[in-house]
């Protein structure tokens, strides 16, 4: 058995697992400046621990209607250098696990599907595991270009 540590959290009401080696922290998010001219998906920047942050409107990048909350609960990750708060509706605790991938045949929506890199069993129940760069990456069709 080969087991790993995952952060158990909630999106859009469904459990999902984060491969702790994405995490660098768990936080709350307080005031977002918005920013213009950015993918949907981005909310825009936060103050962070003496450092600026993109935050991930987790819904949006999911193709989901976005989170109309202010700030929320956010998971830290470093992708190729910069950090990102990606936010969650809930966070539950960091627990080990063995992953598995995902089963063939499994229906998912298409932000669900692009996101989703395995499953892992907890009491009897799948969970599916995400990617967070397939968050900060956001909808395929949701680039913006700038003349």
């Amino acid at each position: 058995m080969n087991e790993q540590l995952f952060l158990i959290a909630h999106i859009a009401g469904r459990g999902v697992a984060i491969d702790s080696a994405q995490v660098e922290s768990v936080v709350d998010i307080g005031h977002v400046t918005p920013t213009p001219r950015v993918a949907r998906h981005i909310r825009g920047l936060a103050a962070l621990r003496s450092r600026v942050v993109t935050v991930i409107d987790t819904h949006a990048a999911l193709g989901l209607p976005p989170i109309g909350i202010a700030g929320s609960r956010a998971v830290i990750t470093v992708i190729d250098g910069h950090h990102y708060a990606v936010l969650v509706d809930s966070l539950e605790d960091v627990a080990p696990f063995e992953a598995a991938p995902l089963p063939s045949g499994i229906a998912l929506d298409a932000g669900w599907r692009r996101a989703g890199c395995g499953e892992i069993e907890r009491d009897g129940e799948p969970i599916l595991a995400i990617d967070l760069t397939a968050l900060i990456h956001g909808p395929q069709n949701d680039a913006v270009t700038v003349n």
